[in-house]
């Protein structure tokens, strides 16, 4: 692997014909489209949280958008995709402090934003910006919420995490779970949790364990069978 600048190295892996980068930070970039896509925002889970009674620091948000925009700036893309479960809940767009909304739109300015529907958020929504999707067919790339068995396949929801042994000590980190055919995305935001790749749910989309889990790491990414992964 090369280096790139800000000290990531590229990760490339070929679907369906086609040179995807992924990052460390757990976004995918198409550098032939100008593309950058990120699954599973859940933006304002906190504040359905706290509406619940259960409470948790208010950051999620602005810390999430943070990272987003650390990845546009990196990348200058033309698109970008979001790929479902944006929001937490279907109310989430209307809980935005307004700071967290101007960052939203200074964000979009300049580019293509198109947000994929998700089960937390399946319907379109009024001022938010960007373009509604149920998914998008690229190419031979086709991007979605929920997995299916499709080939080209790039999708989230299940928010795929690893385990492994490393120097006597267990590791556990969101991870890409990738085959031939598809990619499975990390989820994106700061406060959505977790699946191990040793689910059944993971085995019931690839139907054997010869994936790749591509573990985050702060500069570069870990790639590891995912029948040498540990289960909970």
């Amino acid at each position: 692997m090369s280096p790139i600048s800000r000290g990531r190295a590229e990760h490339i892996i070929v679907l369906a014909g086609v040179n995807l980068h992924l990052d460390p930070a757990g976004a995918l970039y198409w550098p032939e489209q100008g593309l950058l896509a990120v699954a599973d925002l859940h933006l304002e889970k906190g504040s359905s949280f706290a509406a619940r009674g259960q409470l948790l620091p208010p950051y999620d948000t602005a810390a999430t958008l943070a990272r987003l925009a650390r990845l546009i700036v990196h990348y200058a893309p033309r698109y970008v995709l979001a790929l479902g479960d944006s929001f937490h809940d279907d109310t989430g767009p209307t809980r935005l402090a307004d700071e967290d909304r101007q960052t939203l739109r200074g964000l979009q300015r300049g580019r293509d934003w198109i947000w994929i529907a998700g089960n937390h958020d399946p319907e379109p929504t009024s001022n938010i910006g960007g373009d509604f999707h149920d998914a998008l067919q690229t190419g031979a790339l086709i991007f979605r919420h929920l997995p299916t068995d499709a080939a080209g396949e790039i999708a989230g929801h299940l928010h795929p995490v690893a385990r492994i042994a490393h120097r006597g000590r267990t590791v556990s980190r969101r991870c890409f779970a990738v085959d031939a055919a598809r990619i499975v995305m990390p989820a994106f935001g700061a406060f959505a949790g977790g699946l191990n790749v040793r689910d059944e749910a993971f085995a019931d989309l690839f139907g054997t364990l010869a994936f790749t889990a591509h573990l985050l790491g702060e500069h570069r990414l870990y790639s590891f069978s995912a029948k040498y992964c540990l289960s909970d």
